[in-house]
């Protein structure tokens, strides 16, 4: 027999485990009387930890979805109280928490469904790598260099990001200059790194809006290719509404108005009785052009977005 080897023939170790845990104790009684109306009494009880093994990152994908097979989800169909001692669930203590007539498989799926995920160190770890990944895929296709219009690969924007999480992100701090100028260092967006409790998204617009407003390297938000479309006859009536007290550009016709949230004219003209203007605008213009448009053509033009994000790509 090779030295060495002290594992028994007939012991199944678990490994490559994620477990799922769910405290339950209190146990629900119906007792049915004729001389009186059906009663459900509640009979608290100490609260046990029951567990399920399940395989690493097929928890997270059965919750979401994507993951719909339990055999691939589950390592056995059982329910334990000590998965790493191979302690499995007396059938009397899953009946007082689950109830004498829930079937194994329901309390399986219970516990899997509203459980406590129990995240390794190594899968914690792989997860945030995912979610760092995405976060940067985002922002290099959301973020320009704003002279060129040219993004940024992916390592050029996590080096930016590292820069942020790694200094004060206050005056002084060596970064970039702020893009609002000096004061208000308070209420400037901030980035401290990548958490996996929140959406990938939600940190993406994050780490944007710390990157935009301390510039490690000059970025700015890729601009909104749009087609807006009004009535002619609407063109050249004064506007209404003004963009801000004192704002020159609030005092002109609707046409001039649109034009002026438009950056970049690619294309105007008119047809059919309407005009229309194809052109880029910056992402944070555009709901002030939608509202304009929609408030002085009531409801007659039109703002389309043709490309979410426009770059410029070697």
């Amino acid at each position: 027999m090779p030295v060495g080897i002290n594992q028994p023939s007939n012991q199944i170790r678990l490994t490559n485990v994620s477990l799922v845990r769910l405290k339950k104790g209190s146990l629900y009684i119906h007792i049915d009387n004729p001389l009186t109306t059906p009663q459900r009494l509640i009979l608290p009880s100490g609260k046990k930890r029951f567990e399920i093994a399940c395989y690493k990152n097929k928890v997270l994908e059965y919750r979401s979805g994507i993951e719909t097979d339990l055999d691939n989800v589950l390592q056995i169909p059982s329910v334990f109280l000590n998965v790493s001692k191979g302690q499995t669930a007396p059938a009397a203590d899953l009946a007082k928490a689950f109830g004498a007539t829930t079937a194994t498989a329901d309390i399986v799926l219970e516990i899997l469904k509203k459980g406590e995920l129990q995240v390794g160190e190594k899968e914690r770890h792989a997860q945030l790598e995912r979610v760092h990944n995405e976060v940067i895929d985002i922002v290099a296709g959301k973020l320009v260099d704003p002279k060129s219009k040219r993004v940024y690969t992916a390592g050029m924007i996590a080096k930016a990001l590292e820069q942020l999480s790694g200094h004060r992100q206050e005056e002084g701090s060596g970064l970039g200059t702020p893009e609002d100028g000096p004061g208000k260092v308070k209420e400037r967006p901030t980035w401290t790194g990548v958490v996996a409790t929140k959406s990938a998204k939600s940190q993406a617009l994050d780490a944007m809006r710390a990157l935009i407003a301390w510039q490690p390297i000059p970025v700015a938000r890729a601009r909104m290719r749009l087609r807006v479309s009004c009535p002619v006859g609407i063109l050249k009536q004064p506007a209404k509404v003004a963009r801000g007290e004192g704002d020159e550009e609030g005092k002109g016709t609707v046409k001039e108005r649109i034009l002026s949230y438009v950056e970049e004219v690619e294309s105007q003209g008119e047809v059919g009785g309407e005009w229309e203007v194809v052109g880029f605008v910056e992402p944070g213009a555009f709901k002030g052009l939608g509202e304009f448009v929609g408030g002085e053509t009531k409801g007659k033009g039109r703002v389309e977005v043709l490309d979410m994000a426009v770059v410029h790509e070697d």
